[in-house]
C-alpha cells in the first residue's frame, strides 16, 4: 500500500441508526459509493432497515444529503446476503449500538471478508478502542481504529482519530487525509480514555454549568441567554443544546464518565440531576419529540420548572449589568470584572469558566498530547468561536491560574484538586513555533502530512500571529488585492458580511485593471463565511430618502458593468465561495468564469424578499441559462429558473447550487472550506495557462409577450388561492416581463445588455414604491422579509 496513491474508492457504513445512516449520507455527499448494512428485516424486504433509514435521510432537516443525487450513492445491504460486499470496501465504519457483546459479534461475522488492505474504523464515543481492537482478529489489528464523528456528521467539522498501540501509522495517516480533503474535517487525534477530548471537556462543561445554575439559583431560560452568542458559542447555548443532541444522549454520555472515570476528582459531579432523569423517564428527551427542558404551546416558548416539575414561560432574560461586562473584549478585562461583581449571574459565569479551566488543566495530559488538539475539539465539536485555552490565555495564563488557586483554597470551586505542575512556567499554551505540547512542555509545530499544504491559510488559533497572506497590491477601506505567486491576483472584499458597496465595485474594477495589465488571473476570495450578503443597502439610503434615482441608477450600471467584465475580462476570473452568497455575491459568482464552492455554501437570488428583482445581471443570465438549457421548449426551461427568482429559493449546499442552476456543472465543489484557496488558485492557473480567451456577448432567444402572460396567468391563480399578496404579484410580474425580454415577440434574439437594461428599469421602479421601501427598511432593522 503506496501512502501516496491511497484511494477510497468504495466505502461501507455498519449499523443504519441515526449516526450510521448520517455517516454514510456524508460519503455519499462527497461521491463516495457506500454500502450501508444492517441486519436483515423480520418481515417484508430483507433491506427493509436500511431502506426506511435511508428515506428518513430525505425528510431530515438540516438536511444530511447535500442534493438529490448523493442517494444514489449508497447501496442498501444486510449482513445476511452481503457480506461479500465488504471485500470492494477500502473503509468501513462501524456504528452499531454502545454495546462491547454487539461490537465483538460483529467483527467476528464481518472481518473473514475484508480486503487485503481495507481500513476498519469503530465511530465509538465512549468505548475503550483498545479493548475493542482486542475483539479483532490479531492479523487486522494494524488497521483497526477509533474514528468519533460529531452530530449531524455532515455539518460538524470535528471528526476524532483514536489509534490503538497496534495501529499502522501509514493507514491512520491516510484515513486522517481523507478525513480532511474528501470529507471536510478538522481531525484531532485523541488518546483512548473515555469520551476521548471533544465530550470529555464539553460535556464537562454542560455538567459544570448545570451545577452552578443551581448553585446561583438562575433560571434555564438566563443561563442560556448568557451562555450563547454572548460568549461566543452556539446560538442553542447550554439547555437548547442539550435538547438538540438529545437529553437521553447527553445522559448517555455523561454516564460513561460516571462508569468509566471512578478516580476522576470531579466524579461526584458526572451524575445527572433528577429533574433531568424525570424529563428522561418521562420521555421528554428533547427536540426530536418535541419536548424536553423547553417546548412549544402554540406561539409560546415553555420552560421546565424543577421547582415544580411543570412547564413555565421562557421569557427571561439575563440582567444589563452582566451582559454589559460581556461586550467587552479584552477577555482579561472581562473574566476580572466578572469575579469582582456581586451579581449571581456574573458570578455563576465566572464560575463556569473557572470550573472548566481547573477540569482541562488536570486533566490536559492524559486525554491530549497538546492545547491545539483541545481548542480544536471544542471549537469545531461544540461550536466555540475560541477554544478554552484561547481564551485563558488571552485572559493571561499566570492571572486566571492566580484567580483559579485562591478560588480552591477558599473552597469555592468543585474540586480541590491543584492544579498540575506543569502549568508553573506557562505564559502561552500557542505561539509562532506551535502548541504546547503537556507531557514535554515543547511547542509542536502542526501536522506535517501534505495534505494540510492545501490549506494555505489554516485555521488560525490565538497566539500564532500569523501575518496577512500574500504581498499586497493595492488595498483599500473595503477591498484588498493580493498575491501569492506573481501570477494571480487575489481578491477580498473587506466589508462588514462582505456587502458590496460603490466603493467595493471601483475596488473590483480596480482589481480588475491591475489583473489585465500584470497578471494572469483573477481570483474573488472570501477567507471565512460569508462571500457576500449582496448589495449594501444601507449605503444606498441617503439616495432612497432623497429620491435621487439618476444616482441609484448609476450604481446599478456600475454593478451590471463590473458583472459583465468579471464574465468578459481578457484573464479568467474564479470566485472562491463559501458560507452565503446571496444577491448580489450570488451574481457575481455567477458571471465569473468559474466557481469554486466549499460544499457548505448558501446561494441564491433573494432580492423579492425586499421588493426588488435581481438587477446585477441574475435576472438576465437565468434568461441566458434557460435559453441555452431549452430543448426547443424555451417556456419550460424559464419556469424552473423563473421560480428560483421569484420564490427566492436558496440553495442549502454548493451541490443543490448546480441542481438549480446558480453553478454549472463545469463549478467546482470543495469540502473543506480550508482547500478553497488552494483550489481556487489551481483552477485559475489552469484556465490561464490553457490559453484562456473571454468568450463573445451572448445573444439569445427570449419567450417574449405570450411568455410573460402564461408566468402572469399562474400568479394570478396563486394570488386568488392566498399563497402570495398581491404586491408579491406585481414583482413577479415584473421578474417575468425581464426574463422574457419585454415587450417582443416570442423567440426574438436579444443581447445581455438588452435584459441588463430592463433588469436596471425594473429595480429603479420598484425602488420608488413605497411597499418596497417598506420592505427594505424591515429587513435593515429587524433581518427578516416583510410580505407586504
Amino acid at each position: 500500500m503506496s501512502a501516496k496513491n491511497f484511494v477510497i474508492r468504495k466505502a461501507a457504513v455498519l449499523g443504519a441508526g441515526v449516526m450510521g445512516a448520517q455517516i454514510a449520507a456524508h460519503l455519499a455527499n462527497a461521491r463516495v459509493p457506500t454500502v450501508l448494512f444492517d441486519l436483515p428485516a423480520k418481515e417484508g424486504a430483507k433491506n427493509g432497515i436500511v431502506d426506511k433509514a435511508l428515506a428518513a435521510l430525505k425528510k431530515q432537516n438540516p438536511a444530511p444529503l447535500a442534493d438529490q443525487n448523493a442517494a444514489h450513492y449508497i447501496e442498501a445491504a444486510n449482513y445476511d446476503d452481503d457480506l461479500a460486499k465488504l471485500a470492494d470496501c477500502d473503509l468501513v465504519i462501524e456504528a452499531v449500538a454502545e454495546r462491547l457483546d454487539i461490537k465483538e459479534s460483529l467483527y467476528a461475522k464481518v472481518a473473514p471478508h475484508l480486503g487485503p488492505h481495507t481500513i476498519f474504523a469503530t465511530n465509538t464515543s465512549g468505548l475503550s478502542v483498545e479493548t475493542l481492537s482486542g475483539k479483532f482478529p490479531a492479523d487486522l489489528k494494524n488497521r483497526f481504529c477509533g474514528v468519533h464523528f460529531f452530530n449531524p456528521p455532515r455539518y460538524m467539522q470535528l471528526v476524532e482519530l483514536i489509534p490503538t498501540a497496534a495501529t499502522d501509522p501509514q493507514y491512520l495517516d491516510n484515513l486522517e487525509k481523507f478525513l480532511v480533503s474528501t470529507l471536510g474535517k478538522t481531525v484531532v487525534r485523541a488518546k483512548d480514555t473515555p469520551n476521548f477530548i471533544g465530550n470529555r471537556i464539553g460535556v464537562f462543561s454542560m455538567l459544570a454549568t448545570i451545577y452552578n445554575t443551581e448553585k446561583f439559583g438562575l433560571r434555564f431560560d438566563v443561563v442560556d441567554d448568557l451562555t450563547g452568542k454572548r460568549l461566543g458559542r452556539a446560538k442553542s447555548a447550554t439547555y437548547r443544546t442539550a435538547d438538540v443532541v438529545g437529553l437521553d444522549t447527553f445522559a448517555h454520555v455523561a454516564k460513561t464518565m460516571e462508569d468509566h472515570l471512578p478516580q476522576d476528582p470531579w466524579h461526584a459531579f458526572f451524575g445527572i440531576p433528577d429533574w433531568l432523569k424525570k424529563l428522561i423517564e418521562s420521555g421528554a428527551v428533547g427536540a426530536k419529540v418535541k419536548a424536553g427542558i423547553f417546548k412549544k404551546e402554540g406561539k409560546r416558548i415553555m420552560m421546565f420548572d424543577p421547582a415544580t416539575g411543570g412547564y413555565v414561560p421562557s421569557n427571561q432574560k439575563a440582567d444589563s449589568e452582566v451582559t454589559d461586562i460581556l461586550k467587552e473584549k479584552d477577555w482579561g478585562k472581562k473574566l476580572a470584572a466578572l469575579r469582582a461583581s456581586e451579581n449571581p449571574q456574573a458570578q455563576f459565569l465566572w464560575a463556569v469558566f473557572r470550573d472548566a479551566f481547573h477540569y482541562i488543566a488536570y486533566q490536559a495530559d492524559s486525554i491530549a498530547a497538546n492545547a491545539r488538539d483541545i481548542d480544536f475539539a471544542i471549537r469545531f465539536g461544540f461550536g466555540w468561536e475560541e477554544g478554552p485555552l484561547e481564551i485563558w490565555q488571552a485572559a493571561g495564563v499566570q492571572q486566571v491560574a492566580g484567580w483559579i488557586r485562591e478560588d480552591i483554597a477558599a473552597g469555592k470551586t468543585m474540586s480541590s484538586a491543584a492544579l498540575p505542575a506543569w502549568l508553573g512556567g506557562v505564559e502561552a499554551f500557542h505561539t509562532g513555533e506551535g502548541s504546547l505540547n503537556f507531557a514535554t512542555g515543547r511547542y509542536d509545530p502542526r501536522s506535517a502530512l501534505d495534505v494540510y499544504r492545501r490549506q494555505i491559510r489554516p485555521a488560525a488559533l490565538l497566539g500564532e500571529n500569523l501575518a496577512p497572506l500574500g504581498e499586497t497590491v493595492f488595498e483599500t477601506d473595503v477591498v484588498r488585492a493580493y498575491t501569492l505567486d506573481g501570477k494571480v491576483l487575489v481578491l477580498e472584499n473587506l466589508n462588514k458580511m462582505r456587502a458590496i458597496s460603490r466603493a467595493v465595485l471601483e475596488g473590483i474594477n480596480q482589481a480588475m485593471d491591475v489583473a489585465e495589465e500584470r497578471f494572469e488571473a483573477l481570483v474573488f476570495y472570501a477567507p471565512e463565511a460569508p462571500f457576500s450578503v449582496g448589495a449594501d443597502l444601507k449605503s444606498m439610503m441617503p439616495e432612497f430618502a432623497s429620491g435621487d434615482f439618476a444616482a441609484i441608477e448609476g450604481m446599478i450600471k456600475l454593478f451590471q458593468d463590473t458583472a459583465m467584465r468579471l464574465r468578459y475580462s481578457q484573464v479568467p476570473t474564479v470566485a472562491a465561495v463559501q458560507g452565503f452568497a446571496f444577491g448580489g455575491g450570488c451574481e457575481f459568482l455567477m458571471h465569473c468564469n468559474r466557481t469554486v464552492a466549499a460544499l457548505e455554501s448558501y446561494i441564491g437570488l433573494v432580492e423579492v424578499g425586499v421588493g426588488l428583482i435581481p438587477a446585477g445581471g441574475g435576472t438576465k443570465d437565468f434568461a441566458l441559462r434557460a435559453a441555452r438549457a431549452s430543448q426547443g421548449d424555451l417556456l419550460a426551461a424559464l419556469k424552473d429558473r423563473y421560480m428560483n427568482i421569484a420564490t427566492a429559493k436558496v440553495a442549502t449546499s454548493a451541490l443543490e447550487a448546480k441542481e438549480l442552476g446558480f453553478m454549472r456543472e463545469s463549478d467546482v465543489v470543495v469540502f473543506n472550506s480550508h482547500e478553497l484557496l488552494y483550489v481556487a488558485l489551481s483552477e485559475a492557473q489552469a484556465l490561464a495557462e490553457s490559453g484562456f480567451r473571454p468568450e463573445m456577448p451572448a445573444k439569445f432567444a427570449v419567450a417574449g409577450r405570450s411568455g410573460a402572460a402564461s408566468i402572469k396567468g399562474q400568479l394570478l391563480n396563486m394570488k386568488e388561492g392566498g399563497y402570495i399578496s398581491e404586491y408579491d404579484m406585481h414583482i413577479g410580474s415584473q421578474i417575468a416581463w425581464v426574463m422574457t425580454g419585454g415587450d417582443v415577440d416570442p423567440g426574438t434574439v436579444v443581447d445581455e445588455q438588452w435584459i441588463l437594461d430592463l433588469e436596471r428599469k425594473v429595480f429603479v421602479e420598484l425602488l420608488q414604491n413605497e411597499k418596497t421601501l417598506e420592505r427594505i427598511e424591515n429587513m435593515l432593522s429587524t433581518g427578516k422579509p416583510l410580505r407586504n
